[in-house]
């Protein structure tokens, strides 16, 4: 079983920054692309940031040049660093990764628990 474990929400003012964590824990031989999705009241679930193995990165464009995604390879865990939060931002942060358990499998997608992020204007 792999998990993934998001932290670092809370409640930010407009213009403040957040960073958000998400470790990935269990069988893991390797993983490929780890993302950022976000998800707001009424709203469906939308791509924020991806990061591939290689450290190519993509972003919305509703977060570019705001936000930052990296990723610790050693410690299968990524990032997301929020700055000059806006109240749309407001909504739960997923994050995503594709995972291989073991040598030779398939990759299987795994999805974290979510993380609320609040910005108050």
């Amino acid at each position: 079983q792999v998990q993934l474990v998001e932290s670092g929400g809370g409640l930010v003012q407009a213009g403040g920054s957040l960073r958000l964590s998400c470790a990935a824990s269990g069988n893991i031989f390797g993983i490929n692309t780890m993302s950022w999705y976000r998800q707001a009241p009424g709203k469906q679930r939308e791509s924020v940031a991806v990061i591939t193995s290689r450290g190519s990165t993509s972003y919305a464009d509703s977060v570019k040049g705001r936000f930052a995604i990296s990723r610790d390879n050693t410690k299968n865990t990524v990032y997301l660093k929020m700055n000059s939060l806006k109240p749309e931002d407001t909504a739960v942060y997923y994050c995503n990764a594709n995972v291989m358990v073991y040598a030779g499998s398939r990759y299987v997608e795994v999805w974290g628990q979510g993380t609320l992020v609040t910005v108050s204007s």
